[in-house]
């Protein structure tokens, strides 16, 4: 059985509009819903110009394996926060800016960017600290939908 916490995910960037319900399909597959605790999501929550934001309790490691992939392989930016799993791992800050690799940050329960010692000493100067947590805090943009 997998271990399993809350998560959530936000999705922006451009797509086709005749792949919106591939991304409804996997949006409900995964559980996800627009508040914590909500409705399942359905197509009519969709709001065109805003990120996607999703949230699901009891989510497997943490992940949203099949539809992150989807996102990458559609150039979809996102950001996915995931809690703490006690003496497994910790919460984490997932980014993928739509173009490159999807970057993990550790984070904490609210979702703040944390570093410690030995990244510190990685980064090696300030404003290399500050980019990394500028890379971490991404601002998903809208998620726009093209004929």
């Amino acid at each position: 059985m997998a271990d399993r916490v809350s998560a959530s995910i936000t999705i922006g960037g451009t797509l086709p509009q005749s792949l919106l319900p591939d991304l409804t399909t996997l949006v409900q597959a995964e559980g996800l819903s627009t508040e914590w605790d909500g409705e399942p999501f359905t197509l009519s929550m969709f709001r065109e110009g805003v990120p996607l934001e999703l949230m699901a309790h009891e989510v497997a490691w943490g992940r949203f394996e099949h539809l992150e992939t989807w996102c990458v392989e559609h150039g979809l930016p996102f950001t996915r926060w995931s809690g703490a799993y006690c003496g497994q791992w910790g919460a984490e800050r997932v980014v993928f800016t739509g173009a490159g690799e999807v970057k993990s940050y550790a984070a904490d329960e609210d979702d703040y960017i944390l570093i410690g010692r030995c990244t510190v000493e990685r980064l090696g100067s300030y404003e290399a600290i500050l980019a990394h947590f500028a890379a971490g805090d991404f601002a998903v943009p809208p998620l726009r939908l093209m004929p």
